[in-house]
């Protein structure tokens, strides 16, 4: 028995729980409230995906004659599929890792539709990639079985969402509404029983659902009205992405024969709140933090508790117990190494930094508080949270989910990692900005840093401007660059349809993208059409960005605004080209095709020179002295040895330095009198230090001795171990 139930109902991701409900269990730890967490789409897909669950979809009655022929196959074939779900789950599972053989010898799995498009194996995987190319065929294999289950089961269904569209732009809750109140899907079915088991095990006083995304509201609302229906005395609250975003609006009396309360941002101090509140029996008056709820027969917004919210500090560490770990199923959907981050691995997720430290971009929801209020969390507690992450769940592996994590941060959060010796696996979320230097980036990925995931956006410095990106597309190209030569993964999100923007300009970005994949310095990208959203500086003066909202009664949901744009131009028909020709670029391939190649309809020849970018990477700055730098001396196996040499009847001493760096040995010969202070500075200022000097300092120091600092830093030998990595600049 516990006193909190918290939900993340279906679905979400395959591969790794949504943290929202750890925060949140982690925070009542360290309050003494007793919780359980579920996340019902992982349990859910389970038992769609297993050998009954499966028999169970094919007895479902169909007419064969009025379905699609890729159904009649797959229906045919509903033996072989019976027969392998079971174990192609357990191998996706990462259970049975010898059933890969079996997978790729392309003649174990059944094939319909999703297997036409079948990448290039070879070119993908090479010969010895079975494990990767498994995951890929066995992900394909359930693709397959998803399009029969959307076009004979549930056409609501899908992997990461669930009845989306009935979340997407709901200004009025009717239809949501209609949908909760009718027969329930096969879908849900299997939902609520496994609901049903955790309200009898639990036996909660209060159940919060946890809703991040459209794809999971309907699943909310049908498990909410379930509990109500059943267990009337068991309290029910919503919170997360969703409701932060929209509905804070919210005045449909409806929403409320289902959730007593709604909470907005920050979780932690509404939901302890609404825990004091159960255990008083909800006693009046109420005090709340960000909540509706009905009070007087009406929706009420109470905000009336004095208690400030919980500093980014004090909130507790991530508490994953309860979750099925051990039953979170990667997958490969594209045979792209950056791409496959996101569905393949089970990840920690911890935030360095609540909010956004730049703050300024015009199409963000930057006016609300979980963007808005910026705090950043020390580097030595972040390390702490991942060493008792690791002890508690055994995976070494964190996604850092930032809005856009501070680079400084970054930095000293990778200083942390190395000076603790912790083996970890990490990717997080940036701004390309010019903080992210070569030594900085090498720095990254000696800590563990495998990729970085950021908005280019619009790649035309014109729009770039427009957004307050902060950022110019030759910048972002030298950053890419920057990562890509430490051997750190790119992924850009892509924008296209921003206001103002013309044929001329998204023709131009595409070109600025093609030319990024070809020098090999992005891996891969998204693109997505421009939405203007009621709480971005767009969608709060669209009059200064050139469009004009269409005004709806807002009784639901209030986020994406419909507008007309003063361009008159139709965006969405660059869609299917402009993921066309990424799909190919992410793939290394066709990048010799001209642009027109990719759309279906005249558009304009690119402006952009063809090496604009290579251009851009010309321009070095190895040279420059910036005597605010920090340094870092990263060496820990350097051996110093004094030396003679003989040269013209002339004899003179001078030292070899040589490092052993985990690839290859490194040697350079100075003076001995350099040899010996540079030796000195190695141990003085040594990676577990916590002193990091300046260049300037490091120059002072130098002058106290020698003469001309700058032709000893920026002489050959230095260079030699600053190219790879034995001094940092940062």
């Amino acid at each position: 028995m516990k006193d909190l139930l918290l939900i993340t109902p279906p679905f979400t991701q395959l591969n790794t729980p949504y943290p929202a409900t750890a925060y949140i269990k982690g925070f009542l730890n360290t309050k003494n409230i007793s919780s359980h967490q579920a996340d019902l789409g992982i349990e859910v897909i389970l038992e769609l995906f297993s050998r009954d669950g499966i028999r169970e979809i094919f007895n479902k009655e169909i007419n064969i004659l009025n379905i699609s022929e890729n159904s009649q196959r797959i229906f045919t074939l509903r033996d072989e599929y019976i027969k392998t779900i079971d174990q192609v789950i357990c191998f996706l599972q990462g259970k049975i890792p010898t059933l890969a053989r079996q997978i790729c010898s392309m003649n174990f799995l059944p094939e319909a539709s999703r297997f036409n498009q079948l990448d290039d194996m070879e070119f993908a995987f090479g010969n010895m990639g079975l494990q990767d190319k498994a995951k890929h065929l066995a992900t394909l294999y359930l693709e397959d079985l998803s399009d029969y289950i959307v076009e004979n089961i549930d056409p609501d269904f899908g992997f990461s969402r669930y009845a989306e569209r009935l979340g997407k732009s709901a200004n009025s809750f009717d239809e949501l509404y209609s949908k909760i109140t009718g027969n329930k899907t096969f879908i849900d079915e299997i939902t609520l029983k496994i609901l049903h088991e955790k309200l009898e095990s639990v036996q909660p006083k209060l159940v919060c659902f946890s809703v991040p995304f459209p794809g999971n509201l309907y699943s909310a609302f049908r498990c909410a009205k379930f509990i109500k229906e059943n267990y009337p005395h068991i309290k029910t609250a919503m919170g997360g992405g969703f409701p932060n975003t929209e509905l804070r609006e919210v005045k449909d009396k409806r929403v409320f024969e289902f959730f007593d309360f709604i909470t907005l941002d920050d979780g932690e101090l509404p939901i302890e709140l609404l825990y004091q509140n159960t255990i008083n029996k909800w006693a009046e008056p109420v005090e709340a933090k960000r909540t509706f709820l009905i009070e007087n027969g009406e929706v009420t917004y109470k905000n009336n508790s004095s208690s400030h919210d919980y500093k980014q500090a004090d909130i507790g560490t991530p508490d994953y117990s309860d979750l099925l770990l051990d039953k979170y199923i990667s997958v490969i959907e594209i045979a792209n190494p950056m791409h496959s981050l996101w569905s393949d691995g089970r990840w920690n997720k911890l935030t360095m930094a609540h909010g956004c430290y730049w703050g300024k971009c015009t199409f963000c929801d930057i006016s609300l508080d979980y963007i808005k209020i910026y705090e950043p969390i020390s580097a030595k507690i972040l390390v702490d949270r991942m060493e008792e992450l690791i002890r508690t769940t055994g995976e070494t592996g964190f996604h850092f989910v930032d809005e856009a994590a501070p680079p400084a941060l970054m930095r000293e959060v990778a200083l942390e990692i190395l000076r603790r010796n912790l083996v970890v696996t990490w990717w997080t979320n940036i701004r390309f900005e010019k903080s992210f230097t070569r030594d900085l980036c090498f720095l990254l990925k000696l800590s563990g840093c495998v990729a970085v995931s950021g908005g280019l956006e619009v790649a035309s410095d014109r729009l770039l401007k427009l957004i307050d990106k902060g950022i110019s597309v030759d910048q972002v190209a030298k950053v890419t660059r920057n990562f890509t030569e430490a051997g750190i993964m790119i992924h850009a999100y892509l924008m296209y349809g921003y206001p103002t923007q013309t044929v001329q300009e998204t023709v131009d970005s595409l070109e600025m993208v093609r030319q990024l994949f070809e020098m090999g310095i992005l891996q891969s990208g998204f693109w997505h059409q421009f939405a203007m959203t009621a709480h971005s500086p767009v969608g709060l003066n669209p009059e200064e960005f050139g469009v004009t909202p269409i005004k709806q009664e807002i009784l639901f949901a209030n986020n994406d605004v419909d507008f007309t744009d003063r361009t008159g131009i139709d965006h969405s028909k660059f869609s299917f080209g402009l993921k066309k020709s990424l799909f190919n670029y992410m793939h290394g391939i066709n990048f010799e095709l001209p642009l027109q190649e990719w759309f279906d309809f005249k558009i304009p020849r690119t402006t952009i020179h063809p090496d604009y970018i290579h251009d851009a990477l010309l321009e070095n700055d190895d040279f420059n002295f910036k005597g605010n730098s920090k340094i870092i001396f990263l060496a820990k196996n350097v051996i110093s040895e004094n030396r003679i040499k003989n040269k013209k009847m002339y004899n003179y001493a001078y030292t070899k330095i040589t490092v052993h760096l985990k690839t290859n040995i490194l040697s350079i010969d100075l003076d001995t009198p350099q040899a010996e202070w540079l030796m000195k500075m190695f141990s003085e200022y040594s990676i577990e230090s916590m002193k990091k000097p300046t260049l300037q300092q490091l120059k002072l120091n130098f002058e106290e001795s020698f003469e001309d600092f700058e032709l000893f830093w920026f002489s050959k030998p230095i260079q030699q171990l600053k190219e790879n990595g034995v001094i940092l600049s940062l």
